[in-house]
């Protein structure tokens, strides 16, 4: 039976539950249960590696549920740069029409920091933009830093760009 990706988030809701649920029994139940969650997890995950290799990464990538599994065990294939790079790309047009841009400065272990130029617009919302695309391909992320910095300055600054009166010498000549 397959699960439409609404079930399976609800599937998945009702494993982090049962698993806060284990807290309320006693440790020896505790054990037990969490030795048979670890001991599935990582039969699953050894399952899943050996399948991997022998799948065209767009069909693992390209749906959500297939990507957070490979995700859970490390199997993800497509490295974490390039997965927050695609975000990135993806939200650039949006930011520029809003006089934005966006720089990905660093990418660590688990950790992603990014600087977000705002032009004349709302940072707060540019910034929600930014965070939900990259958590969106990168739920592993530990750390996301978004840095917000000024627009750099225009070449010529609008205000050195004035018409002078005319001396009173130079009007003459204008006649």
């Amino acid at each position: 039976m397959r699960l439409t990706d609404a079930e399976a988030r609800e599937c998945a809701a009702q494993v982090e539950s049962c698993l806060a649920r284990l807290d309320t029994v006693d440790e020896a139940a505790r054990s037990v249960a969490t030795e048979a969650v670890q001991a599935i997890v990582a039969l699953y995950g050894e399952a899943l590696a050996r399948l991997v290799p022998h799948v065209p990464a767009a069909l693992l990538t390209g749906d959500d549920v297939i990507a957070h599994v490979l995700l859970l065990h490390g199997l993800h294939p497509i490295d974490l740069e390039a997965r927050v790079a695609g975000a990135l790309a993806t939200v650039r047009a949006t930011l520029a029409r809003q006089g934005a841009e966006i720089t990905l400065q660093e990418v660590g272990e688990r950790r992603v920091r990014v600087i977000l130029r705002a032009g004349g617009c709302s940072a707060q919302s540019l910034r929600a933009a930014v965070e939900e695309a990259i958590r969106t391909v990168a739920p592993d992320l530990d750390t996301l830093e978004i840095e917000t910095a000024a627009p750099p300055p225009p070449l010529i600054a609008p205000e050195s760009i004035r018409l002078r009166a005319p001396r009173p010498a130079d009007a003459q000549a204008l006649r």
